[in-house]
């Protein structure tokens, strides 16, 4: 092979694997862009599920609640001095 025709054999290449990579990128957008509306439909319809649920009703009252409350600032307590 001379040199013209192996450095347009690399040209060539480097042309069709360049374009390979652009038209997968393309495709890899539009699809994940599709998936995403997708996912978007149907996760608005579980958040509307979700938001008509009543909240639930903490079962030990006041106190409970201050106690869970305590024993969560102290767990990031110690989360935060390691």
């Amino acid at each position: 092979m001379t040199s013209p025709d192996l450095m347009s054999e690399g040209i060539n290449l480097m042309l069709f694997g360049m374009g390979f990579v652009f038209v997968f990128l393309t495709l890899l957008v539009f699809s994940t862009t599709a998936m995403s509306k997708i996912v978007g439909r149907f996760d608005s319809e579980e958040s509307e599920l979700v938001a008509s649920r009543p909240a639930p009703v903490s079962q030990g009252g006041p106190a409970q609640d201050q106690k869970l409350l305590s024993i969560i600032n102290e767990a990031i307590k110690q989360h935060r001095e390691r």
